[in-house]
């Protein structure tokens, strides 16, 4: 019988596990909300074993579980006699305090809603004997009514039991008009710094979800199993009950295993950061290639992911006669996302080809670009549409921009150039993220100038610039010319700029012609105004020269054609050597 008993049975003599186990075999008393005879002996084997002790009774006062847990808590189970998840359970929850307290806690009453027991009853213990009862009850809208706390032998049995019949007969019968989807509730878990943990809740409130706790935890090296270790997990388990969260975000890149034993240990659905922000990316994505990029990304993630989730399938060894489910179905899973993976990458190919003709065609055409680079909301959409009076959409959100967006404009000198606009960068960027939009991202490592927008009403602006150069390093753009801007100038808590830096603000357009100054030097850097002579007899040599450079003038005289061009001084240089034109 004591193998019916759950729960943390460690160190108990075999006589208590056969005393918890007679517990299932007590004549039911149906007329008893709870029998004083079996709160003392809830009550002798509590304080005895100094451990919380749970019995689960049916409504006809049969006892069809019991629990050990520590001196602490106890964990509560899903009993429910009903197939309606949204009805009463027809179970009611009776657990002991052996420290004496008969009250509930907000565990308990988060528990009394996920699941929808009759009445959540904690009972007080004391050198052996009951102390204080209290019961709480579910009712319409899964609001709480809480009795108690009493004596143990003034509990109002009559009335608690007629309590349960009313709850029955509103819970779970409330109106069903369709109403909006609620929000997900989060608690975060990072090992770093609540400055990290303020960034993954932005994170979170991007995605969709409603932060409703965020926990810290120090240390040198996450745990193999369970990232955070066994006991700060089971901590954290009771405060996602007690906060009635619905899943639970962790700062860190979790492997398959680490995410599995953490969905078991805290009973919510587990994202780390990487999901989160794949999440995130396939909500902002709406172009053809960003959908592509996003789905390429998914797939890379999960297939490193998906031998840890096939292992539950099945436990069959590997050979002839042993083939379990689990590994076959591990093995279609396995095809069908490489076939899939195949099947994006072929198609990304092709736009990445189509990319690189327009490209081509932008060289060939000598229209140099400048890219807008810098953490993700920063403001470099707003600023784009300030400088080009465009309307590209822009919103106070992590990644609003998914897909690069370019704007042609020209300089004072109306030196023509492309304005992009790129995907916005962030601390840890996925590595499956980087591999994916590689194609859009080069448009920053192609630039023929960087314009770097930081956030100057960040506190983490410094921080913020590092991770941008690191992840412009992984992407080779480390020698163009740079522009250093700080935005949102105008607001009072911006930093002052540094020297160097360039003032902005894409709010009210203050310090943009000191930009467009800037972006005119910059791209005039390492090139040179020529002007050349050729006589009618080379023709052929002049149209090649045409397209070494941009032409600014073209005259013809007497003699011959007078061209006036911009071009790279190593251009300039070869054509001298090539052609033997000459100097006007």
């Amino acid at each position: 019988m004591s193998e019916l008993v759950h729960g943390n049975l460690d160190g108990l003599r075999e006589a208590v596990r056969s005393r918890l186990a007679a517990l299932l075999e007590r004549e039911p008393e149906p007329d008893a909300f709870l029998s004083r005879a079996l709160m003392r002996e809830l009550a002798e084997l509590s304080n005895g074993i100094n451990r919380e002790v749970a019995v689960y009774l049916t409504r006809d006062g049969d006892i069809l579980d019991v629990a050990v847990g520590t001196d602490a808590e106890v964990e509560l189970r899903d009993l429910r006699l009903r197939r309606s998840s949204r009805r009463l359970s027809r179970v009611r929850c009776v657990h002991t305090h052996p420290n004496g307290d008969g009250r509930l806690s907000d565990v308990d009453l988060s528990a009394l809603r996920d699941f929808r027991y009759d009445a959540m009853v904690a009972v007080g213990c004391l050198n052996g004997e009951p102390t204080d009862v209290q019961a709480a009850f579910l009712d319409a809208g899964s609001e709480l009514l809480i009795e108690g706390p009493v004596r143990w032998y003034r509990v109002p049995d009559a009335d608690w039991l007629a309590q349960i019949e009313r709850s029955d007969a509103l819970v779970g019968r409330e109106a069903t008009d369709e109403v909006a989807p609620e929000r997900e509730r989060a608690v975060l878990m990072g090992i770093e710094s609540q400055e990290i943990l303020q960034e993954l809740a932005r994170l979170a409130e991007t995605a969709g979800a409603e932060v409703v706790g965020s926990f810290l935890q120090k240390r040198q090296r996450p745990d193999g199993a369970t990232f955070i270790g066994r006991g700060r997990a089971e901590e954290l388990a009771r405060d996602c009950q007690a906060l009635e969260a619905d899943l639970c975000i962790f700062d860190e890149e979790l492997t398959g295993i680490q995410a599995r034993n953490l969905e078991d240990l805290l009973g919510v659905k587990v994202v780390d950061r990487t999901s989160l922000i794949l999440d995130i990316f396939a909500q902002r994505a709406s172009s053809s290639e960003g959908k592509l990029q996003v789905e390429l990304a998914q797939l890379q993630y999960r297939s490193a992911r998906l031998v840890h989730l096939g292992q539950g399938l099945s436990r069959l060894a590997g050979g002839i006669g042993t083939r379990g489910p689990g590994e076959s179905k591990l093995e279609i899973d396995r095809r069908r996302i490489r076939e899939r993976m195949a099947d994006l990458r072929q198609r990304l190919q092709e736009v990445e080809r189509q990319r690189s003709i327009r490209r081509r065609s932008r060289e060939r055409a000598e229209v140099p670009v400048v890219a807008l680079v810098g953490y993700t909301n920063a403001g470099k959409s707003s600023l784009l549409n300030k400088l080009t009076g465009s309307g590209v959409y822009v919103e106070d959100q992590l990644f609003a921009t998914l897909d690069a967006v370019s704007r042609r404009m020209e300089t004072t000198e109306h030196t023509p150039y492309l304005l992009v606009d790129t995907v916005g960068f962030i601390r840890k960027l996925p590595h499956d993220l980087v591999s994916a939009f590689r194609s859009t991202l080069e448009e920053a490592a192609l630039a023929d100038v960087l314009v770097i927008v930081s956030d100057g009403a960040s506190q983490y602006r410094q921080e913020q610039h590092a991770t941008v150069e690191e992840v412009l390093a992984q992407l080779g753009a480390v020698d163009q010319p740079r522009i250093e801007v700080l935005n949102k100038a105008d607001l009072p808590d911006c930093a002052p700029a540094l020297p160097g830096v360039i003032p902005v603000s894409a709010k009210t357009g203050a310090g943009l012609d000191d930009l467009r100054e800037a972006i005119a030097r910059a791209l005039q850097k390492g090139t040179v105004t020529v002007t050349v002579f050729l006589p009618y007899s080379r023709g052929s040599d002049l149209q090649k020269i045409r397209g070494m450079g941009r032409v600014l003038d073209e005259s013809f005289t007497d003699e011959g054609t007078k061209l006036t061009l911009v071009m790279p001084v190593a251009e300039r240089d070869r054509m001298l050597a090539r052609f033997g034109a000459v100097l006007a």
